[in-house]
């Protein structure tokens, strides 16, 4: 049987380090608080180094936007049912199909059954529970309406999921048919034009020079030269994200992004709903709203965006309003600052906000239904030329033979 590790707090509150021999983590866990003691951490002592390959794919596994809004969609159901909570999250654990999140849950569970609430026990699994869910269920619990929260979380999660598919579906094609696009030209520079170079000499004729380039082309990407090539790029690739993680170059690119045609209004209008979205899921929640404004600010997903929400927080710790703040920044839609204006005049902010969050979802999908249809006819362009340029610079040597023998 397997030895545990676990460092405990006994009944006069000293922290101690003790050790345990049991079957698996919960029947360690349930032996310790028999004897009267209060788990503050468990892990199965280190023995031979040995490959575990459920222990790699746990710790390789992400907790999705789906997970989480199914999870939440299910505890709220249980709890409304007024179903006991270490219960409800010991029967959803137990169906979870995604490793590293069951292992949170049954986390969770341990710690409420020691008297810890549900946010903190939660707070402890960052990578499971963000801080925006954090805070809305601990709004939830103070304000005991847990499962109209959950609720809240689950819609908010699953708009948000839907809101990825959609731009992970416009991003889908432009990638597949690019990348197809550069296997095809590379197959047929490296094995098919050294087969047209061969003839090419035997007739001895003077090349064009478009055909002389791409025979250049085709020897330096057979040559041991390419390996700089190989190099260079995952070099570029580094540097720009050394670059990006820098706070400067993170401002600056993300201010590029929202300018970019086609795609700068999609990030623009992305953004504002959700920006829209999660602020008012948190302030109908009750989340005091300068603690709104942190989060929102944290999740923008763009540093520009997140400035401005920041300067709308420091406007209101002196007074101002949210939508004059927004205004300065000129980072979101003209249309979205004046519904929050009128949001802040008649009192009900969270409902105009959602409002809000609706509609440009909406403009998002028709944006990405739009693009589509652009890079559709672009895309099989950049194939098709890339495909004719190989073929023409093959042929028209031939042209220049037919037009010696005529």
């Amino acid at each position: 049987m397997p030895t545990f590790v676990a460092r405990v707090r006994d009944s006069q509150g000293t922290i101690v380090k003790q050790k345990i021999t049991a079957s698996n983590l919960a029947e360690a866990r349930s032996s310790l608080r028999e004897q009267g003691l209060f788990v503050q951490e468990l892990k199965q002592s280190g023995g031979a180094v040995s490959f575990d390959l459920k222990k790699i794919q746990t710790s390789m596994a992400k907790v999705t936007v789906k997970d989480k809004a199914i999870f939440s969609r299910q505890f709220a159901v249980l709890v409304s049912a007024g179903v006991a909570m270490v219960r409800g999250l010991g029967v959803l654990s137990e169906q979870c199909t995604n490793p590293k999140f069951k292992i949170a849950l049954t986390a969770v569970g341990a710690d409420i059954q020691q008297g810890v609430s549900l946010s903190d026990a939660m707070r402890k699994h960052p990578q499971s529970f963000d801080n925006l869910y954090v805070s809305m269920i601990q709004a939830g619990e103070v304000g005991g309406v847990l499962d109209e929260v959950l609720d809240r979380l689950a819609k908010l999660l699953e708009d948000t999921a839907r809101l990825q598919n959609q731009i992970k579906s416009a991003m889908a094609y432009p990638v597949v048919v690019g990348s197809l696009a550069t296997i095809i030209f590379l197959a047929m520079t490296i094995f098919i034009i050294p087969v047209f170079a061969g003839i090419f000499k035997e007739i001895g004729t003077e090349l064009p020079a478009f055909t002389q380039a791409m025979l250049d082309i085709s020897s330096f990407l057979r040559s041991p030269n390419v390996i700089i090539l190989i190099i260079i790029v995952p070099l570029i690739v580094f540097a720009y994200n050394r670059y990006y993680s820098t706070r400067v170059g993170r401002e600056t690119m993300d201010r590029v992004f929202l300018k970019m045609p086609l795609f700068g209004d999609l990030i623009q209008k992305t953004a504002t709903a959700r920006f829209c979205r999660t602020f008012g899921a948190l302030t109908r929640s009750g989340v005091p709203i300068l603690t709104c404004l942190e989060i929102v600010r944290d999740t923008a997903g763009n540093v520009v965006i997140s400035n401005a929400v920041d300067e709308a927080r420091r406007e209101i710790q002196t007074g101002g309003m949210i939508s004059l703040a927004l205004q300065k920044e000129q980072v979101f839609p003209p249309m979205a600052i004046q519904m929050i204006s009128i949001g802040e005049e008649t009192g009900e902010l969270d409902q105009m906000l959602m409002k809000v969050a609706d509609f440009y979802e909406d403009e998002v999908e028709q944006a990405v239904k739009a693009l589509t249809s652009i890079m559709e006819p672009i895309m099989i362009l950049f194939l098709g030329g890339m495909v004719g340029s190989i073929l023409l610079a093959m042929y028209l040597p031939m042209f220049k033979v037919f037009e010696k023998l005529g």
